[in-house]
């Protein structure tokens, strides 16, 4: 079997930069499912950030997946507690020397938007490498709390420039298809059109990079071999579990974070059994190994979408793909 790269430590991928963000401060008394509202306060933000930093160095400490829940949300949190079921299988007592995530040099970057949820980015310095670490906070009503949904890593240079209102507001996009988003794809569509790419890889919405081209490269070299044959099923997701969320760029395009889950099944050749011998594989097997095995595997991807009028086509900054169960047949 092929290996997959382990991912974390923050476990995982590439980041985004935005601008120092202008948040004003003050009670809100109107109603956040009908008036736009900023999604939070200039105060509230560092205190989401910090509760996150806090929920997220516990959790990895004691390795226990319940603890992802409070703080993460959508794919983050399916890829978190993945990755600490497998983890604490190798190390049942957990991992109290785990060095506390910081993240610092934090700019916020606000939304003005109705209905829920809500959301904001952090654009953070992170004490495990040289990159920007954008976590996207959501809250999906009022009375719950903030969550961490998408997270992003790449260098400050690949960010795209927001658009910011007089009052230094980001311009949030509408989700759902007809809404007048002006983009070459709304942001309920990216999901599923880059699942129908994988599958059938026809059309020309998305750039060539390791995301698109290189994927389907690689997949093809597995879909046939001597010892197994592989199949692949790619499901597009969306709201209200995993919605995507976007904000208007300089461009007139938009930045765009959304989710998709991937199957792998492969198949064994007459005579073979398949074989598991990764142990974080192994911690989230189920199933009987007898004469195939599925992967499941969930990725969180930021893309730039162009404006319609402008051509061009959608360009992946970052993906993170995790497996996050496996099942024998």
């Amino acid at each position: 079997m092929r290996r997959r790269p382990r991912p974390r430590l923050f476990p995982w991928l590439a980041v985004l930069t935005v601008p120092p963000l202008l948040v004003a401060t003050g009670c809100v008394t109107v109603h956040g499912e009908r008036a736009i509202v900023p999604s939070l306060t200039r105060a509230e933000a560092p205190k989401v950030l910090r509760e996150f930093t806090a929920g997220y160095t516990r959790a990895y400490r004691t390795l226990d997946p319940a603890e992802v829940d409070r703080v993460e949300t959508g794919a983050l949190a399916e890829i978190g507690k993945a990755d600490l079921t497998a983890q604490r299988a190798l190390t049942p007592k957990g991992n109290p020397g785990y060095p506390a995530l910081v993240l610092d040099d934090a700019r916020f970057t606000v939304p003005q938007m109705a209905g829920w949820p809500k959301f904001f980015l952090a654009d953070t310095r992170s004490n495990r490498d040289g990159n920007r670490w954008l976590v996207v906070f959501a809250r999906s009503g009022p009375k719950e709390p903030w969550k961490a949904a998408y997270l992003s890593l790449m260098p400050r240079e690949r960010v795209p420039s927001f658009t910011l209102d007089k009052d230094g507001y980001a311009l949030p996009v509408p989700e759902k298809p007809g809404a007048g988003s002006g983009l070459a794809l709304d942001p309920s569509a990216v999901s599923g059109a880059y699942t129908a790419y994988l599958g059938s890889g026809t059309g020309e919405v998305f750039a060539p990079s390791g995301a698109t081209t290189q994927l389907r490269a690689d997949r093809a070299k597995f879909a046939r071999t001597p010892s197994f044959w592989t199949e692949y099923l790619d499901t597009p997701d969306g709201a209200p579990g995993f919605p995507p969320f976007a904000l208007r760029t300089k461009d007139g395009g938009a930045l765009v974070f959304f989710t998709a889950h991937h199957r792998e099944k492969r198949t064994m050749a007459k005579g073979l059994r398949p074989a598991v011998t990764d142990q974080r594989t192994k911690a989230l097997l189920g199933g009987d190994l007898r004469t195939a095995v599925t992967y499941t595997r969930v990725s969180e991807s930021a893309v730039t979408v162009p404006a319609k009028r402008a051509g061009g086509r959608v360009t992946f900054l970052n993906r993170i793909e995790l497996l996050i169960a496996a099942r024998g047949d």
